[in-house]
């Protein structure tokens, strides 16, 4: 059997060969910076400075132990306290949000479109035109540098502040027939009935949607938590980054790398644990079961 019988047979094996090195092409561009900063967490510094290529000269896997023990406290201190602040983050998240959205998404009142109206608003409004003011008041309150420090943090996150999931959940809710709510009810279900044993077990792909990405970003977060945090001790993983680069142009680059490697890891271990609940909801509907 010749090659020319064999193409004739499969008239698409052309094609598919095509998009499989277009794939592989866009994958290697994407991962490329991965690759990259991965191969720079084991170089010196003075191959980070003149060497521009993946692969290291000269395996330098010290700069691990130099990123880890570089400051007066551990970077561990770092990773537990963006880990608190990020695991706090996603209960408050999912909690009050959740609550709203059922307020607004399955709730008969006055003005209920009105308010749905304004939270959406205010998705309009960029982060940093509210930070100001938001630090005023939680200055005036005496909450910024406290005993607790993440307490700005924390408190907008536990009062359904983040519009988004808000309205993701309520999206949802839509997507649920109403008669499993009617039925409830005539079974003598109150309001808080409904939403216990009705919408709080169907809304778990919300749930784990608005986990996932408020942990991921709130893991990410600079800004934010650099404006309120001001106590080396208190610094999360993001903000340490920076400590590596002083006032005197002196930088760690190679331990820099090193411990933005690490902080990769546990948002990915954070994805990796929920992506199958993920893919789950994504196929699960209201009526199921």
């Amino acid at each position: 059997m010749t090659a020319l019988t064999v193409a004739r047979r499969r008239p698409g094996s052309g094609r598919n060969v095509l998009r499989l090195v277009v794939l592989v092409a866009i994958v290697a561009v994407v991962l490329y910076p991965l690759f990259w900063m991965l191969g720079t967490s084991v170089k010196s510094q003075a191959e980070i400075v003149n060497n521009v290529g993946l692969l290291p000269e000269e395996f330098t896997p010290g700069n691990y132990l130099d990123g880890w023990t570089n400051f007066d406290i551990s970077f561990g201190r770092f990773f537990l306290n963006s880990v608190l602040v990020s695991g706090l983050t996603v209960v408050g998240n999912a909690l009050s949000c959740l609550l709203a959205a059922y307020a607004l998404g399955r709730l008969r009142f006055r003005l209920r479109k009105l308010w749905f109206t304004v939270m959406i608003g205010t998705l309009l409004l960029p982060g940093h035109v509210l930070i100001v003011p938001q630090y005023i008041l939680f200055r005036s309150l005496g909450l910024v540098g406290g005993d607790w420090p993440y307490l700005p943090l924390l408190v907008p996150q536990f009062l359904a502040t983040e519009a988004f999931f808000v309205f993701l959940m309520v999206q949802f809710m839509r997507g649920i027939p109403r008669e499993l709510d009617e039925a409830a009810t005539i079974d003598g279900a109150s309001p808080y009935g409904v939403f216990r044993h009705v919408i709080l077990p169907l809304s778990r792909p919300a749930l784990v949607t608005t986990a996932i990405f408020s942990f991921i970003w709130t893991w990410n977060d600079f800004f934010r938590q650099l404006v309120f945090l001001s106590s080396l001790e208190d610094y999360t993983v993001p903000v340490a980054l920076t400590l590596f680069i002083d006032s005197t142009s002196q930088s760690s680059v190679g331990p820099m790398f090193a411990m933005s490697v690490l902080s990769l890891l546990p948002v990915f271990l954070f994805f990796l644990a929920f992506q199958r609940m993920l893919v789950e909801g994504i196929n699960t509907s209201g009526l199921k079961g």
